[in-house]
């Protein structure tokens, strides 16, 4: 199982704050996972954003991280200061 969170505009624009999914061994990276999310349609064009940052088991990575079952992804903009 692979629990996902969205943060922020994400979470407001999928109307959801995440899901789970059950492990396939297809989801090699948080990439793919990102392509299979995209397949929905719709709302989820969202994630397409090429500046989106993800965290895997709450440490910031790239989106070339592989995934295994039982990680928690997240999701979420980027952060901007001021």
């Amino acid at each position: 199982m692979i629990r996902i969170s969205y943060f922020a505009r994400y979470r407001e624009h999928l109307g959801q704050s995440g899901e789970q999914l059950e492990w396939q061994p297809s989801l090699i990276s948080i990439e793919t996972l990102r392509q299979q999310l995209l397949q929905r349609g719709g709302a989820w064009q969202v994630l397409a954003e090429s500046n989106l940052m993800c965290a895997r088991n709450q440490e910031l990575v790239s989106p070339a991280e592989p995934l295994a079952d039982g990680d928690e992804i997240a999701f979420f903009p980027p952060v901007t200061g001021g």
